[in-house]
């Protein structure tokens, strides 16, 4: 099998898994993420409904290109990214105690799971262990605080930037306290690369979600 047909293969099935997301989404069909070529049954001409994961994937994709214009990017790297969050709303957070361990608990499964889910479309789409176990550790993102991994800190930066454009206002609304979400961006801040963050401050923000960015790199 070529490496094009293998890629497109997992590529399928990631998105196969994602679009079992229960949850859902409307957005513009003008969206930079959506498909307009692709059949829908939606009777609306400008808006579409699609399962909120493979948004999310599709949003994980576009800000890598946005990164890597050039498309530089391995498959495998390709591959990890799409797979962020894959099947994560069957293990929601509330199945984990609300306090700071229990989210610790919970972040640490999603991540141990969503790597071996990936590990597993890969080699059933005819990577080998070494190849799958690559997109693994991606997934997982290993190396990100031990060295320098171009790949594993490209995954951060481009999470973070979905999760500024596409989560920053409802994470905030959840979390009901100003103070803890200043904090959490400013973790965000620091994780990114330069490249990361001049693109971050691209991105088209409500005045609170600007409003709280600007406090956090204030401080």
């Amino acid at each position: 099998m070529s490496d094009k047909s293998k890629y497109e293969l997992a590529l399928s099935k990631i998105d196969a898994a994602h679009s079992d997301d229960p949850n859902r989404i409307t957005l513009p069909k003008r969206h930079p993420t959506i498909n307009t070529n692709a059949p829908t049954p939606d009777p609306d001409p400008e808006t579409t409904t699609i399962p909120y994961e493979l948004h999310y994937a599709q949003k994980m994709t576009y800000y890598l290109t946005r990164l890597d214009p050039l498309s530089t990017s391995t498959d495998l790297l390709r591959l990890a990214i799409r797979a962020q969050h894959l099947r994560r709303w069957e293990i929601p957070r509330s199945s984990y105690p609300p306090t700071k361990p229990g989210y610790h608990a919970w972040r640490a499964e999603l991540q141990r799971r969503q790597a071996a889910l990936a590990e597993q479309i890969c080699r059933e789409s005819g990577y080998t262990a070494q190849e799958a176990g690559r997109v693994g550790a991606l997934v997982r993102k290993e190396g990100l605080r031990k060295g320098p991994d171009r790949e594993t800190q490209m995954l951060e930066d481009v999470a973070c930037l979905v999760f500024l454009d596409d989560q920053l206002d409802g994470f905030g609304e959840g979390l009901g306290d100003e103070e803890k979400m200043v904090g959490i961006l400013r973790k965000s801040w620091g994780k990114m690369s330069e490249e990361g963050r001049r693109e971050a401050l691209t991105i088209e923000m409500s005045e609170k979600g600007r409003e709280l960015v600007k406090r956090a790199l204030e401080g």
